[in-house]
């Protein structure tokens, strides 16, 4: 199982998209980029997380079928790991991707067992949310992320760096590996939320400086930072109640156009309508 290597164990991580137009090809084609990163996560298990512009498409849950209908090889059962379940969306097909994979969940084979794993349970969708037992995994004390960096990646870091990340963490181990990246990305979403707030001219400057077509990957980085900034501001107990509802309103309007922005979409005009969404709101 370390070396991701048992032949029962089945895990789906959020991939490119296949291109092909042919579905025999695109299942192929995903089990090729599925094997492809396996083969780099066992060369560095201390991996961050997906590809922004990666998801589960049709393409995975037509393989994650394939792999369900198969017999266990060595073990009684075997195992199915959705990772970053989040990242199933409900864009152009991958509504019958949710929908193949609510085939699965709602009569799964009796020696299976299905694990989805996410870092924002309530972005999964409801439909199949509902399907599942939720399982919280609490955060860390500061000593264990501590341990954690002095063990694997001390070599790199001083003492400053070290205490500088477990601040960071806030608990979350994951977090240390790409501290500064998750940094820049909520600064950069304060930024255009500041923006927002600070009425149309300025938000419509921000927003014809974002890329456009070719940049699609940092405009989602964009939109999973103001939702880090709102999350946050929900988890501060000083925030009041009428704020909190304000900051929900807020946080669904952006997880919206943070679904649209798996398609086939231009950031800028995606950026212009939601911060003109976001002036209302917030």
């Amino acid at each position: 199982m370390l070396s991701l290597s048992h032949p029962d164990l089945h895990w789906f991580i959020p991939i490119p998209r296949p291109k092909s137009g042919d579905a025999y090809k695109q299942v192929e084609q995903a089990k090729e980029l599925l094997a492809e990163v396996w083969e780099e996560r066992r060369g560095e298990p201390l991996y961050g997380p997906p590809d922004r512009m990666a998801s589960h498409s049709l393409a995975s849950a037509r393989l994650l079928q394939q792999s369900v209908a198969l017999t266990p090889y060595e073990g009684s059962r075997k195992v199915v790991i959705i990772g970053d379940a989040e990242r199933l969306i409900v864009q152009e097909a991958s509504q019958e991707a949710a929908n193949a994979l609510l085939k699965v969940l709602e009569e799964p084979p009796a020696d299976t067992v299905f694990i989805a794993t996410a870092a924002d349970p309530q972005s999964l969708l409801p439909t199949i949310r509902s399907r599942l037992v939720p399982i919280r995994i609490g955060r860390v004390g500061d000593e264990q992320v501590r341990a954690f960096l002095e063990n694997e990646i001390a070599e790199s870091l001083d003492a400053e760096e070290i205490d500088r990340r477990i601040a960071l963490a806030d608990g979350c181990i994951g977090r240390t590996l790409h501290a500064d990246r998750d940094s820049n990305m909520a600064e950069s979403a304060s930024r255009m939320l500041a923006a927002i707030t600070a009425g149309p001219a300025e938000w419509a400057t921000a927003a014809m400086g974002q890329a456009s077509w070719g940049a699609r990957g940092d405009f989602t980085a964009l939109l999973d930072g103001m939702s880090l900034v709102l999350r946050s501001e929900l988890a501060t107990p000083e925030t009041s109640t009428e704020r909190k509802q304000t900051c929900l309103d807020a946080l669904k309007r952006v997880q919206e156009t943070r679904m649209d922005a798996a398609g086939n979409i231009n950031p800028q005009l995606a950026l212009a309508v939601l911060a003109g969404d976001l002036e209302k709101i917030l």
